[in-house]
């Protein structure tokens, strides 16, 4: 059986939801079998605002609405409101918009607020479960967040751009993320890694935009290369390769030496030196001490093809460090040189590569660009996939990115007003 309660606590709701003149709570309603508070909302004038010209205009008539609150006293709270729509002589019939929502919603900025500050945290499951709602609503609110947000951002140059791909699903379905290394953030989301789809992107932006750009950090595909050599002025002086994967081709280059090296001494010996190695061959020995590891370093100095593909791989990772791109040049060209006469193929083959991208390789020297930004977010980007158990839907993760790394200000402007700062603090 249904039990109404209706409570005289009027004026305490008002102050709760920060209704303002000329709305006033009217009555307070408690189902207490359902757990629910519903709040009455009515107002006492004869004509609104326009919406979009601000001109004053009478009543049309009124439109029933209900919108989800914060839950007071443990207990879920709506908001209940019959809201005018005006008869504009600009725009025609129009419904107002209330000081407790934002237009198109059915909850409240507050409870808007409150469901972003936990999707910044948690999954879609975990929010929906946690504050009763499906799992459409809650994609809803990210959805109007994100748009709220990107309408908010204001264009600013950027100056030192990095672009990487990230794949969307299995069967090499990829997105390319354009990430504003200075202020690491991302600064678009596109479909594809195709070359044309990049190049449009670019030809989209302002000619002063274009014109700003310093540099731009990248891996080797040549889709983005040419991209960004048909589209930015001066760009063989701009483009810059990421240490991060040209140290890849050196590392999968010693990798397939050690396999090769580690079948052979099975199938000959029946054991192997080269056991349980494949990483401490790739580890980073700059960031690591090796007198701590003195296993390693001693078959380091054994007559072994991997160590002479891991000392390769060592040299290049030193040259990064120059500070001179001069010097740096003549280290490589030495480089070159070893990895043309090592004999090991896979070295060889990092090798030619590095050489025909030299160019861009010593831009990222000159200009000490990293692309440690852009791989730190393609990492944040592989975590929210992750979190999410992959996505079927390209814009739902589109949004997704935007909204957990957009740096964006995706909460509603009335949130503030009635005291979302002290909710979330």
């Amino acid at each position: 059986m249904r039990i109404l309660v209706r409570m005289k606590d009027t004026a305490l709701y008002q102050q709760i939801l920060g209704i303002v003149a000329p709305w006033k709570v009217s009555t307070v309603n408690l189902d207490l079998p359902s757990g629910k508070v519903t709040v009455a909302v009515e107002h006492s004038h004869s004509s609104f605002r326009c919406p979009l010209c601000k001109t004053k205009a009478s009543i049309h008539d009124h439109r029933k609405k209900v919108w989800r609150h914060l839950d007071s006293c443990q207990l879920k709270t709506y908001i209940e409101a019959s809201v005018p729509r005006i008869t504009c002589p600009k725009h025609g019939v129009l419904m107002i918009d209330v000081p407790w929502s934002e237009r198109g919603s059915r909850f409240t900025a507050l409870f808007e607020a409150f469901v972003i500050m936990w999707l910044e945290a948690a999954t879609f499951k975990d929010v929906a479960a946690r504050v009763g709602l499906s799992w459409d609503q809650v994609d809803g609110i990210q959805k109007r967040a994100v748009e709220r947000g990107l309408a908010r951002r204001e264009s600013q140059p950027v100056t030192r751009m990095g672009v990487d791909e990230t794949s969307f699903r299995k069967g090499h379905d990829y997105i390319t993320a354009i990430v504003d290394t200075e202020r690491n953030v991302v600064v678009d989301v596109l479909d594809d890694r195709k070359k044309s789809t990049f190049k449009q992107w670019l030809e989209e932006q302002p000619e002063s935009a274009i014109s700003t750009i310093e540099t731009v950090s990248m891996d080797m595909y040549e889709g983005y290369i040419n991209a960004v050599l048909e589209v930015v002025p001066e760009a063989e002086e701009k483009i810059c390769f990421d240490r991060f994967h040209v140290a890849q081709h050196f590392g999968r280059g010693v990798d397939t030496v050690r396999a090769s090296e580690h079948r052979a001494y099975i199938k000959v010996q029946g054991y192997s030196v080269l056991t349980h190695t494949k990483h401490a061959w790739l580890r980073n020995s700059g960031k690591t001490d090796n007198r701590t590891r003195p296993y390693f370093m001693s078959i380091t100095k054994m007559n072994l093809k991997t160590a002479r593909a891991w000392a390769i791989k060592e040299t290049a990772s030193s040259i990064w460090d120059y500070v001179y791109a001069g010097s740096a040049e003549k280290a490589w060209k030495r480089l070159f040189g070893w990895t043309s006469r090592c004999r090991l193929k896979p070295m060889i083959a990092a090798g030619k590569t590095a050489k025909n991208h030299l160019w861009g390789i010593l831009n990222a020297i000159k200009h000490k660009v990293s692309n440690a930004a852009v791989e730190g977010k393609n990492a944040s980007i592989k975590r929210i996939k992750c979190r999410a158990c992959g996505y079927r839907n390209k814009e739902r993760f589109k949004r997704a990115i935007f909204f957990h790394l957009g740096g964006l200000n995706l909460y509603p402007e009335g949130a503030y007003r009635l005291g979302f700062s002290h909710l979330k603090s």
